[in-house]
């Protein structure tokens, strides 16, 4: 998958990932990994920046905490975040049925 098609989507793609709880950074790049068959298998150095940007926006609050011996920094979504969230899928169903008016197949003219 192209870097470029990511543009604009990555900010919902990780809210996404943050519906169903507070999950690390590592655990966030397992679900785009593997809710994409493999498409999304992202560096740390795009997902950590953006989880920060996130934050400092308001739609993600982090903290510190233990898991398996390790402290790790857990992110989860604020109620700004899960409102962001319903606003970016509700902007992606709006696109995407306009790209897909746009290219999908055409109907092919009946011959007789």
């Amino acid at each position: 998958m192209r870097a470029q098609a990511l543009k604009g989507h990555l900010d919902g793609m990780l809210l996404a990932a943050l519906e169903d709880g507070p999950r690390h950074g590592y655990a966030v790049m397992e679900i785009l990994r593997a809710g994409s068959d493999g498409r999304f298998d992202l560096p740390t150095g795009t997902i950590y920046p953006a989880l920060r940007r996130l934050e400092r926006a308001g739609y993600v609050r982090a903290q510190w905490a233990e898991e398996g011996g390790r402290r790790r920094r857990v992110y989860e979504l604020t109620p700004g975040g899960r409102r962001m969230l319903d606003d970016e899928r509700h902007a992606w169903e709006e696109f995407s049925a306009a790209v897909t008016t746009l290219l999908g197949p055409r109907p092919r003219p009946v011959t007789s």
